[in-house]
């Protein structure tokens, strides 16, 4: 397993980090357990998670992904070998179960890493992460960004000194932004160093074969200022396997169960990129799943690869991407892909 250098921290994470939304939900919690026995065995020592996981995120299920970590930590005592990751929820109506409304103000980002690290069973996290921003930006796939002069949002300043608190009283070891844009990136570096508050040290964005959005502005952004991508849905939400293909659903798949939700990589032109990319991976004897993921992992700009899986076949593949390196051709074709249907799934 490769590691690398969680931003300028002390801190090296394997190249393929454990994501846990299914768990809860999808999967059972002896399922769970499964999946991290075999990925700690594996050499990954990196999880990632969020107080609203499982996806699709319902107030019945809200926050028992974390609690089923938060078990299985208890149960292994493994916490100082691995490094953890979660998230507090950002603004949205439909979370308004969720402390009334959720923001990212002083008060809420205490109340959140509390119930977190109870749930957890940690006294810390080592990455805690603003799953959203507060302010109206692009992300979740807007294209198009329109400026309101009188919204109303949660001053950054005002999130990032309650973050320095966390990292103050040890609740938190370190910060990272997600679903964010270079102007977020930028502006949270900006007011740490202005102020002498925690650095952020990762950006967790979708990236995968259909969504290279990263790579324009917030890649060099990343490299430059050391706060690398942890990449989420790098398989375009299990598309990039091709088992959607024909209109193809699987029972049981998170697009069978919820259409509503999950119809990102569904578009006209993710479908036909998605077939030239599985056809590619078949005729150079590779598995579509792990070709889609070794190119991710050998991004310059990447710390990070979050995988995830229901069932432990998916599992073991997708970690065994870690040991697969793309050939000079093969990366070239994937240009030629993406070159005729650049940036199909915003």
């Amino acid at each position: 397993m490769e590691y690398r250098r969680l931003g300028r921290t002390d801190i090296d994470v394997s190249v393929i980090c454990l994501g846990t939304m299914t768990w809860g939900q999808q999967n059972t919690q002896d399922e769970a357990f499964e999946q991290l026995d075999y990925a700690t065995a594996n050499e990954v020592n990196f999880i990632d998670t969020a107080e609203m996981y499982p996806v699709p995120a319902m107030e019945e299920t809200f926050t028992a992904t974390e609690t089923i970590i938060g078990n299985w930590l208890e149960k292994r005592g493994r916490r100082d070998d691995l490094v953890i990751a979660t998230k507090i929820v950002g603004p949205a109506e439909r979370f308004a179960y969720v402390r009334n409304g959720p923001r990212l103000t002083r008060a809420q980002i205490h109340e959140a890493i509390d119930g977190s690290l109870k749930r957890l069973k940690t006294d810390y996290v080592d990455l805690y992460q603003l799953h959203w921003p507060d302010r109206n930006s692009n992300f979740f796939g807007k294209l198009g960004y329109v400026h309101d002069e009188n919204e109303d949002f949660t001053p950054i300043e005002e999130s990032l000194a309650a973050l320095d608190e966390l990292v103050k009283a040890g609740k938190v070891r370190h910060i990272g932004l997600s679903n964010e844009n270079p102007w977020g990136l930028m502006k949270f570096l900006e007011l740490a160093e202005k102020n002498g508050w925690p650095r952020v040290v990762s950006v967790q964005n979708p990236y995968s074969l259909l969504t290279r959005q990263y790579e324009v502005g917030m890649a060099e952004c990343s490299i430059r200022e050391d706060a690398g991508l942890l990449a989420y849905s790098p398989l375009g939400g299990g598309a990039l396997s091709g088992k959607y293909l024909g209109g193809a659903r699987p029972e049981g798949s998170r697009v069978a169960k919820w259409p509503q939700y999950f119809g990102r990589y569904q578009t006209e032109n993710g479908i036909k990129s998605t077939e030239a990319y599985v056809k590619l991976a078949k005729d150079n004897g590779l598995d579509p799943c792990q070709m889609a993921l070794a190119y991710v992992n050998s991004r310059p700009f990447l710390t990070s690869n979050i995988i995830g899986a229901t069932s432990m076949e998916q599992l073991k593949t997708n970690i065994g991407s870690a040991n697969i390196t793309l050939s000079d051709d093969v990366l070239a074709e994937i240009e030629a892909i993406h070159q005729k249907w650049p940036f199909p799934c915003p």
